[in-house]
């Protein structure tokens, strides 16, 4: 393809740069003795009461939002001296949830929340109040909705014949345990560039565990996919290893997680004063000459009219380097999703930065190939409960407790999730709603004989319906569907792509004075992408470092190195 090579060329360009080891040594010796300077003044306009200069956020999502939280709450910068910019109509980035009565409610997919080992999510949210009761903070609210909702799956994987599997064994054979038990104690450093299926060449039984269908779709993990990350799973999910077929780690919220999470948040920073930006995109962004990293000028399409933000000695600016759910497109009942033929724009700008200074990573093994990092979600909006009841007596579960129920022998690897009703904050009392969701969108469907990706959402629907032997029930199920939305995202994946070391940047990169970067395409030793974490923790990181605060960043519970967890974790492999 013309725009892959010439995307390639770009990032080759910037790949070049980077491996001038001189000129990053001198940039960094530079700038530590800038950012020293100016976290010394910094910290002397905190100890008076106010931060010094303006901030600026690429991106509009909860890294961006949390961001411009930690200014206000612990670096004492007014409200109105941050802005966000973001390129949508609409804040949150993948946190998403919208939709009306009429024409049908859409997630694009569910984020997994986990009480163990989100530290820094739920200490930030403590302190934002929630829209339904401001003496709470939405930290309680989601808690306590989570211990009066409690996850336990009973149909975790339903094979062809629709039998609900007995999972509790994972199906290692010993070969396969003594394979993960070196991985975990394997260092990163010799992991560049590998896949999964690498690892476990020798071993194509792996592939068929209980274990790895419940794991790859608990997390949207692919064959091909980063053994980094799986290693990083592994260790950091160690205790959700153990109750994987019950899925009780999961975390519930309220209402899906933009009307839950992003809509407090956003209410804060509103009444904070922070100035948010919307259908404005930065395109570029250009940095001062010579040694050190420090970001100058800001290029704006806002709106559509192209306009420049230059930043003052004092200010910052934290970009959203990428975003997994960019380009993402819908379809209906009658339409399938079409194809994006939009590039990535948090994807495009990271491009471009990389290239004019060392040490900010290559966005060229995430973004490569859409054919390996997509996925297809659909949600199905109904009047009354006749199909979630249906499903119900199926599953054993009552909406909102089970978690995921896959199909394991579905050509789309399809996988549906049933939340507590109701999901939406506008959600009518006789409207239900579910969504699920295919990681192998090329492939022909069981019943319905289309690619995934060319399905309309009535085909989706139906295909579902015959995966749980209820196609019988098929016209009266369909006559209460108010609409199916399938959503098409080419680089949801992108994050767990194989890659080496270097290619994701630091929060704050070496030679930085004034810049970091924060999304799930930064590196953070020890914790894993694709969580609501990862985005507060790098947006913490960006902040206090930044800054000069020394506040402390939460650290990353060690559970791998806890005896009793390591033993049941042990025993839970030989079941």
């Amino acid at each position: 393809m013309k725009g892959k090579n010439n995307f390639g060329k770009v990032l080759a360009w910037g790949a070049a740069a980077t491996a001038a080891g001189v000129a990053a040594k001198k940039a960094y010796d530079y700038s530590k003795k800038q950012m020293d300077l100016k976290s010394e003044e910094n910290i002397r306009h905190m100890e008076n009461g106010q931060a010094p200069g303006k901030a600026y956020f690429v991106g509009g999502g909860l890294g961006s939002m949390a961001g411009a939280a930690y200014l206000i709450r612990d670096c004492n910068m007014p409200g109105d001296q941050i802005t966000i910019f973001e390129g949508m109509h609409i804040l949150g980035g993948s946190n998403d949830g919208i939709g009306t009565p009429e024409k049908g409610f859409v997630c694009r997919g569910g984020r997994m929340l986990n009480e163990e080992t989100y530290e820094n999510f739920w200490e930030l949210f403590r302190t934002i109040p929630s829209l339904n009761n401001p003496a709470r903070s939405v930290t309680e609210e989601i808690l306590s909705f989570d211990h009066a909702h409690p996850t336990h799956a009973k149909a975790r994987l339903v094979d062809k014949d629709g039998t609900i599997l007995d999972v509790k064994s994972m199906g290692f054979t010993q070969q396969e345990r003594m394979a993960m038990l070196k991985l975990m104690n394997t260092p990163e450093e010799k992991l560049d560039d590998m896949t999964i299926e690498e690892w476990f060449a020798d071993m194509p039984h792996f592939f068929t565990t209980n274990f790895w269908y419940m794991w790859q779709t608990t997390f949207a993990f692919q064959k091909w996919s980063s053994l980094f990350e799986f290693r990083r799973y592994m260790r950091r999910m160690i205790l959700e290893f153990s109750r994987i077929e019950t899925l009780e780690g999961v975390t519930r919220t309220p209402l899906n997680q933009y009307d839950s999470v992003i809509r407090p948040l956003e209410n804060y920073l509103r009444k904070q004063g922070v100035v948010f930006a919307e259908n404005c995109t930065v395109t570029d962004i250009d940095f001062a000459d010579g040694d050190g990293i420090t970001a100058k000028v800001l290029h704006l399409k806002d709106n559509g009219i192209e306009r420049q933000v230059e930043l003052q000695d004092g200010d910052i600016c934290i970009m959203t380097n990428a975003c997994m759910t960019d380009s993402a497109t819908l379809g209906d009942l009658h339409t399938p999703a079409p194809e994006p033929v939009l590039r990535p724009i948090s994807g495009e700008l990271w491009t471009k930065v990389s290239a004019k200074k060392p040490g900010l990573g290559n966005p060229y093994p995430f973004f490569g190939d859409v054919h390996e990092i997509n996925w297809e979600s659909f949600t199905v909006t109904s009047r009354g409960n006749k199909l979630l009841k249906l499903i119900e007596d199926y599953s054993g579960n009552v909406p909102g407790s089970g978690a995921l129920m896959t199909f394991k022998d579905s050509n789309w690897l399809m996988s549906i999730v049933v939340a507590a009703q109701p999901h939406f904050i506008n959600q009518p009392m006789d409207q239900t709603i579910f969504w699920g969701y295919g990681l192998y969108t090329d492939r022909e469907g069981d019943f319905i004989k289309k690619p995934m990706k060319d399905c309309t959402g009535e085909e989706m629907l139906i295909e579902l319906l015959h995966h749980l032997h209820m196609e019988n029930r098929k016209d009266e199920i369909l006559a209460d569907v108010v609409n199916v939305i399938p959503c098409m995202m080419p680089y949801v994946d992108a994050q767990f792509q194989p890659r080496k070391m270097t290619d994701r940047p630091k929060v704050v990169p070496a030679g930085s004075t004034n810049f970091a970067m924060i999304s799930q395409f930064v590196e953070i030793p020890d914790d894993m992408v694709f969580t609501e974490e990862y985005s507060v923790r790098a947006a913490r990181i960006a902040v206090y470092t930044l800054m000069g605060s020394n506040k402390k960043v939460c650290p990353v519970t060690p559970y791998v190195k806890e005896p009793k967890v390591l033993m049941k974790a042990v025993q839970t492999s030989y079941r």
